[in-house]
């Protein structure tokens, strides 16, 4: 099976999106939002505010209840089973926990997205490539447990970017770390954007990361506060 490959960056429209957990929990409250694509948004708000929530409905780990959600003009709502997984392959996704497989050296984790597919690249010469570029050449036989946090998030970085995607999703991706190595991730995946270029929605509740986003959506009980956009560095 051949790994669906991005075209583009990620356009994205969000239309009266709608996300009720059980216990009618709304979760996401009619939001509408425009990503132009090639941008880096903040999702920011309180702690049950519904970033993470919106975060996976773009991923399509969550379904939405009510609403349209159009990435490149695809309507994701509207596909099935099958055309999700194969969406979600074209997304990369960094989490707060990293979330790498321990007995795998740092760059059998970057291969590990790729490895069960047929590519148009060396899956390994990339993995090197990209640990490189961000910071951890010569560090690709560590294992998860010989890396200090900053460094696994940078593997985990690393591997969201092995398949070149059009979409970068990151939950909290500094949350994890101290304020130092985190506005270090920070600048990493900000400067990653000009050399792989894509579209980034990060989830934060750091003041410091939503700062640097070209926009800042602030969510609040799962509603749209308000919407800024920041102006260019001068």
């Amino acid at each position: 099976m051949w790994y669906p490959y991005p075209a583009a960056m990620a356009e994205i429209e969000l239309r009266n999106i709608t996300k009720v957990f059980s216990g009618d929990v709304v979760a996401i409250d009619d939001v509408s939002v425009d990503v132009e694509a090639g941008s880096v948004v903040g999702l920011t708000g309180p702690s049950g505010s519904g970033k993470s929530t919106l975060l996976h409905l773009i991923g399509a780990i969550e379904r939405a209840d009510r609403g349209t959600i159009e990435v490149n003009g695809q309507d994701l709502t509207q596909l099935g089973r099958r055309r999700l997984a194969q969406y979600r392959r074209t997304l990369g996704f960094v989490f707060q926990r990293y979330n790498l497989l321990p007995a795998l050296t740092a760059l059998d984790n970057v291969v590990v997205p790729v490895l069960p597919y047929r590519v148009d690249f060396a899956k390994h010469e990339r993995a090197v490539e990209l640990l490189a570029a961000v910071g951890l050449a010569g560090r690709e036989r560590s294992l998860p447990s010989q890396l200090s946090g900053g460094q696994q998030q940078r593997v985990a970085i690393a591997r969201a970017l092995i398949a070149q995607p059009s979409l970068l999703l990151a939950d909290e991706p500094t949350g994890n770390l101290d304020s130092t190595t985190g506005a270090g991730v920070l600048e990493l995946l900000l400067g990653l954007r000009q050399r792989y270029p894509m579209t980034i929605i990060v989830a934060t509740h750091e003041q410091l990361v939503a700062d640097r986003c070209d926009l800042v959506i602030r969510l609040r009980d799962g509603r749209i506060a308000d919407d800024t956009s920041q102006p260019p560095p001068g």
